[in-house]
C-alpha cells in the first residue's frame, strides 16, 4: 500500500466511523420495544434501518471487496434488503414489522461485525482496488446518511403514534422564535441556466446529465411560508374550497378528513404540535412542514402566488447562494425561524422545499449496470422533486444539485413552503 493510498484509506475510515456511529447516536435515545414499530408503510422501524445500511456495506462492498469475507448470517440478506430485485427475494416493505427476530442485540452485534470488517478492508486495499472501491464505498455513505435523515423522520412518526405522545429524548427545545417579518420576493434574471452536478466528488446519478434551460424573469420568496401564514389559509376556509386543490389532492383532503399539517392538534381553542421534544404550543414563526405537495399548491393558489420548479429553485441558489442552514448537526430536528434579513433565507436546510416539478431522469441519464442500477432510475414516476434539504439533513449531505422526491400526499418528513410569482 502506498502513502498516498494509506492516507486516503486513514481519511474514508474515519469518515465510515463517523458515519455509522451517528446512525446508533440517532437510535440511542429509543428503547427497544421503539425500534420495531411500524405504524405505515412509508414508515420503517429503527431497528431495521440499522440492519439494512449494515447489510448495504456487506452486499455491495465487503462481499466483492474483502477476500474470504464470509456474511455474519445467510437470512439476513432477505430481511434487510431494501428494494434490490437483483440481488434476490426479500421481506416486503410493509411487513418490516414482523421482524421481531433477530433481537435488537443481534443487530448491533451485525454491525459491529461488519465495522470490524470494513476496518481490515481499507487497511489492507491495493493501489488498484482502491480506485475501484471508492464510489461504491462513497454510495454507502451517502446511502447511510440519507436514512439517518429517515430515522429522525420515521421515529417521530413513530412516537407520534403512542398515546402518551412522548419526547425523543429530554433535550432542550429551541427558543421562542422572533417574528421574521413579512417576507419579501427577490428578483432572478430569465435567461439560460446551467442545471445539474458540474463539481468534483460525489452525486447521485439523478444529478447527472447537465444541461441548459431557458427561465423567465420570476421572484422568489426570500424565506419560507410560516406557521402563522398557513394558519390563515386553514382559517379562511383553505382546506374546504375547491377552488385551490388540484383534484387528486381535494380527494385526498376528504377521504382522510384533512385540516391542518400532519402534527397538528388543537386543544380548548389553541394549535400545538408534535415535535421531538413532545406536544407543544405551536410557534407561529417557525416554517409550517409536514404537509404534502397538495397542501402546498393548494396554499400558493391560495395565496395568489405558485411553487418553483426544480430549475427556478436552482437557479435561484446560484444567484443566491445558500448560506448555512439547520440541519442534523444541530440535534433540534425542527424547523428554525426566519430572521429579519433582506437576503435569501433557509434555501438549505429546515424543511425540504416541494417544486412543482415531477422526478423525471434528465438528459443522457443512463441506469447502471447491476442492482445499483435500481437505485434511483426505476423511482422516476409519479413523483414530485424536493430541494434544499432539511434539519434532518447532515449538513456534508446536501448540494444545491441535490434532487429529493416523494409521491405528492406524503407528508412525515420535513416538508415545506416557498413561493414564486
Amino acid at each position: 500500500m502506498t502513502t498516498i493510498t494509506a492516507s486516503i484509506s486513514q481519511t474514508i475510515l474515519e469518515r465510515f466511523s463517523q458515519i455509522r456511529a451517528q446512525t446508533e447516536k440517532i437510535c440511542s435515545p429509543l428503547e427497544p420495544e421503539d425500534t420495531v414499530v411500524q405504524p405505515m408503510v412509508d414508515v420503517s422501524p429503527p431497528k431495521w434501518h440499522m440492519a439494512h445500511t449494515t447489510w448495504f456495506f456487506e452486499q455491495f462492498v465487503l462481499g466483492t471487496y474483502l477476500k474470504n469475507y464470509q456474511v455474519y448470517h445467510p437470512n439476513y440478506a432477505f430481511l434487510f434488503n431494501s428494494y434490490y430485485n437483483s440481488v434476490g427475494n426479500r421481506v416486503q416493505r410493509a411487513e418490516r414489522s414482523t421482524l421481531t427476530r433477530p433481537p435488537l442485540r443481534d443487530v448491533y452485534a451485525y454491525r459491529r461485525h461488519v465495522n470490524e470488517n470494513m476496518v481490515e478492508l481499507l487497511q489492507k486495499v491495493s493501489d488498484n482496488q482502491l480506485e475501484e472501491l471508492l464510489p461504491v464505498l462513497e454510495l454507502g455513505l451517502q446511502h447511510e446518511q440519507q436514512h439517518q435523515e429517515l430515522l429522525i423522520t420515521d421515529i417521530k412518526y413513530i412516537l407520534s403514534t403512542n398515546p402518551l405522545l412522548p419526547a425523543y429524548a429530554k433535550t432542550v427545545a429551541d427558543t421562542p422564535s422572533a417574528d421574521p417579518g413579512k417576507p419579501e420576493f427577490l428578483e432572478v434574471p430569465g435567461g439560460i441556466y446551467r442545471i445539474g452536478f458540474q463539481g468534483e466528488g460525489f452525486c447521485f446519478d439523478n444529478e447527472l446529465g447537465v444541461h441548459e434551460v431557458l427561465l423567465s424573469d420570476f421572484n422568489v420568496m426570500n424565506r419560507l411560508v410560516t406557521n402563522a401564514e398557513y394558519l390563515e389559509f386553514m382559517q379562511d376556509g383553505g382546506y374546504s374550497d375547491f377552488r385551490f386543490w388540484l383534484d387528486e389532492g381535494l380527494a385526498m383532503v376528504r377521504s382522510n378528513n384533512l385540516k391542518a399539517p400532519l402534527y397538528w392538534l388543537e386543544q380548548d381553542g389553541d394549535w400545538h404540535y408534535y415535535t421531538m421534544h413532545g406536544l407543544e404550543k405551536l410557534d407561529l414563526h417557525k416554517p409550517v412542514s409536514h404537509i404534502s405537495f397538495y397542501e402546498a399548491q393548494a396554499y400558493a393558489t391560495w395565496a395568489g402566488k405558485r411553487l418553483l420548479t426544480e430549475f427556478e429553485w436552482e437557479a435561484a441558489s446560484q444567484v443566491y447562494p445558500p448560506i448555512t442552514g439547520n440541519f442534523q448537526e444541530s440535534g433540534l430536528f425542527e424547523p428554525r425561524a426566519g430572521i429579519r434579513s433582506k437576503g435569501m433565507q433557509q434555501l438549505y436546510g429546515d424543511a425540504w422545499e416541494w417544486t412543482y416539478s415531477a422526478y423525471h431522469p434528465y438528459p443522457g441519464f443512463t441506469t447502471a449496470a447491476g442492482a445499483l442500477g435500481e437505485y434511483n432510475g426505476k423511482f422516476m414516476i409519479n413523483q414530485m422533486v424536493l430541494r434544499g434539504g432539511s434539519c434532518a439533513t447532515p449538513e456534508r449531505h446536501i448540494r444545491t444539485t441535490y434532487r429529493n422526491f416523494f409521491h405528492p400526499d406524503k407528508r412525515w418528513q420535513f416538508t415545506g413552503i416557498r413561493l414564486a410569482q
